[in-house]
């Protein structure tokens, strides 16, 4: 899910940037300090944008930058549990698929893909159901159930873990396909009566 977050900090600012504008060398620094960072809390900052309030410069002992009270927004990602989400698989390994979601990428083991016994078929390369045939290849665009979330320092260290066996979760294809299916079979059903 994505949020939006208002945000009060303080930056530092060089003296060679004395004669730049003080609202550039703020977005900036803003964006190299947050932008790609983890905020247990917030999740995923994505992007710094709307800064305002800047006050007047402070000079401390020592040091000669000055240090500003500022005003921002980030736009943030956090994956939720039970989330459903959008992706694509960006990669396919023995044991599962990768799909993108947002600023990361959770991972699909294969037991979690379908209900049917589904293989890696490299030569292909794609995950196929010999029963039905469906399969899954990178950029596939599938829907997809968070089942667990692990958050750490860095994107790439953090865990997410999905799911596409319910109704109406994989690729859309697999949801219409199972859907006229079983428009076919009340029609016979009808038509028995």
């Amino acid at each position: 899910m994505y949020y939006n977050y208002s945000i009060k900090d303080t930056f530092k600012m060089a003296p060679e940037y004395f004669d730049d504008d003080i609202e550039d060398v703020a977005v900036e620094v803003l964006r190299n300090k947050y932008e790609g960072t983890i905020d247990k809390d917030l999740g995923v900052i994505i992007a710094v944008y709307n800064v305002r309030d800047i006050s007047d410069g402070m000079i401390y002992p020592g040091d000669p930058a000055t240090h500003h009270e500022v005003t921002f927004d980030i736009l943030t990602y956090m994956p939720k549990v039970d989330e459903v989400v959008v992706g694509e698989v960006s990669e396919l390994i023995d044991f599962g698929a990768f799909v993108r979601i947002g600023p990361m990428e959770g991972l699909v083991h294969v037991s979690q893909i379908t209900d049917e016994f589904i293989s890696l078929d490299k030569k292909i390369p794609a995950f196929v159901s010999k029963r039905s045939g469906r399969n899954l290849k990178k950029g596939d665009v599938v829907y997809a159930k968070i089942s667990t979330v692990s958050m750490k320092n860095s994107v790439k260290d953090s865990k997410i873990a999905l799911t596409m066996k319910s109704d109406g979760l994989g690729k859309p294809e697999w949801y219409s396909s199972s859907m006229q299916n079983k428009e076919k079979g009340q029609k016979k059903a009808k038509a028995k009566n």
